[in-house]
């Protein structure tokens, strides 16, 4: 466990810096829309999951206004308090983010009173990946959770190109993602 501690501690650093290193005007324009063929994996009227990213996390805002734009409806992770289990909930508004408000870890949720859903979909956010799919998260086992509960949902990971790691240590709880998109490749299961 020290050796995942350590190494979390290294890529939040290293993202940190990366992003950081990114103008303004670059930021804006990464990970705007999904690419045609993640686009094409994620049928018309389906529930979409994202995450409300961090400032240093891979953005998802672009993301789900296409999405939105394109027939497809969207959810984010809601925790009901800091022990409850993480589910989906509707999220209508990705213009405004007038149906949002702080969770308990601190990211912004949708309202308590949003229907719990389902994605079909998941854009999962992470720490670092392989091209294998493998990922680390910020080890709280929240998406592994909820993706071993969920089988049927599709699981792809959001990143930027310096999270790409060679190997991580893996558990038998760990969930792989079918697909990595980062501002220049998209990583998929025969990679």
């Amino acid at each position: 466990m020290d050796d995942k501690h350590q190494l979390r501690t290294r890529l939040r650093a290293a993202r940190r810096a990366h992003v950081a290193a990114l103008p303004d005007s670059v930021r804006g324009l990464i990970l705007h829309r999904p690419p045609a063929p993640v686009a094409a994996r994620v049928p018309e009227g389906s529930v979409v999951g994202l995450y409300h990213a961090t400032p240093v996390e891979a953005p998802t805002l672009g993301y789900a206004r296409w999405f939105h734009e394109n027939g497809r409806h969207l959810a984010l992770p809601w925790f009901a308090d800091r022990t409850a289990p993480m589910t989906f909930r509707a999220w209508t508004d990705p213009y405004d983010l007038s149906d949002l408000e702080p969770g308990p870890w601190g990211a912004l949720q949708p309202v308590a009173k949003a229907a719990e859903c389902v994605p079909a979909v998941a854009f999962v956010p992470l720490l670092g990946f392989t091209a294998a799919g493998h990922r680390l998260g910020q080890g709280g086992g929240h998406y592994d959770r909820w993706l071993a509960d969920h089988p049927a949902t599709l699981p792809i990971g959001l990143a930027w190109d310096i999270q790409h790691c060679e190997s991580l240590p893996l558990e038998p709880h760990d969930r792989p993602l079918a697909a990595v998109v980062t501002p220049t490749r998209i990583y998929e299961e025969q990679d």
